[in-house]
């Protein structure tokens, strides 16, 4: 079978090996499609804190059950499936404590482990979630999506609070998405006039331009309160500082970008308007189990999000193309 492969910054080939052989409790899964996550397009970069080469990229997809065992999930041979891609250890504090999203050794598929992008791959039964109707092509959105859902849940935001996400990637886009599924009202805020451009399809509240006059922006918007909750969406100390800054006094500042950069910033301020920040790391089961009732509803404009599509064989063909044009694009598809 053939497999994608980032060979080092820059440079991605397409490989040959056999076929992998299923273990007990594992599936043969045949992919139907993958999406290039921005940590696959930091490792093509070689800007992504995680990263090691030779690598196999790829975390979100969804595939067909090729072979599978007697399990105990009602899964056959033939179902279409997603899958949870992120491995945890099983024995650290955080997964002793029941939090396998936060295991101190975590093995994310296509970072600290090979990934998806292959022909075929095995995984684990207990991972796997069916697709309940949902069509390949949008299954595969169904893990980004979880990296914001998780992040937004995680703000316990209540129907009528103002939200901003600061970062208008996939990412910020599912995030804002998500809070608006939570009943807010959602601003989103880039740097790059197109990302905020094209973000005004999905019909969000406000869109604020990251730039001398951010501070103006927040003050318009929310009346001079500040929002109850901001996202931070990007990976940036600049982006989190502003996250911080317009954030309302006692608000909640969920941080879901993944940067290498330090922060250098009046960490007083965090005391002063006695703000609650959270981290937000990976997902859960509930988490893909609820994403994909969500998109059952309809109610998600997933064609939105998917703006471009490249065949198997183009794999080296998406990242140059991604990469030279991440500014226009949300999420691409192989």
């Amino acid at each position: 079978m053939k497999y994608i492969c980032i060979e080092k910054p820059g440079e991605v080939c397409h490989k040959e090996m056999p076929v992998p052989e299923i273990k007990e409790g594992e599936a043969l899964l045949k992919l139907l499609y993958g999406g290039i996550c921005g940590s696959d397009l930091g490792t093509y970069r070689g800007t992504f804190a995680y990263a090691g080469y030779p690598r196999i990229p790829g975390h979100e997809f969804s595939a067909e059950i090729a072979e599978i065992g007697k399990n105990p999930y009602g899964l056959e041979k033939g179902m279409v499936v997603t899958a949870n891609p992120y491995f945890n250890c099983g024995s650290c504090y955080s997964c002793m404590r029941g939090y396998v999203n936060c295991c101190e050794h975590n093995e994310t598929m296509g970072a600290q482990r090979d990934g998806a992008f292959c022909q075929y791959i095995t995984m684990p039964a207990e991972r796997l979630y069916k697709s309940q109707g949902i069509q390949a092509r949008h299954l595969a959105l169904v893990e980004p999506f979880c990296i914001g859902y998780h992040g937004v849940k995680k703000a316990g935001i209540r129907e009528g609070e103002k939200v901003l996400v600061i970062g208008a990637g996939t990412i910020g886009i599912v995030a804002a998405l998500s809070a608006k599924e939570a009943g807010a009202s959602v601003d989103i805020c880039d740097v790059a006039e197109d990302k905020l451009k094209y973000a005004e399809c999905f019909g969000f509240d406000g869109y604020i331009k990251n730039n001398e006059h951010f501070a103006d922006s927040v003050k318009t918007r929310t009346d001079g309160n500040g929002y109850d909750v901001t996202v931070e969406a990007v990976g940036l100390p600049q982006t989190f500082q502003n996250a911080v800054d317009a954030v309302a006094f006692a608000g909640r500042v969920i941080q879901i970008g993944v940067g290498k950069k330090t922060v250098n910033f009046n960490f007083t301020e965090l005391q002063r308007k006695e703000l609650k920040i959270y981290g937000s790391r990976n997902a859960v089961k509930s988490d893909f189990l609820e994403v994909i009732d969500i998109f059952k509803t309809g109610r998600i404009p997933l064609d939105k999000i998917i703006t471009k599509t490249y065949s198997f064989d183009e794999g080296d063909k998406a990242f140059k193309e991604f990469y030279k044009n991440s500014a226009e694009r949300l999420k691409v598809m192989i």
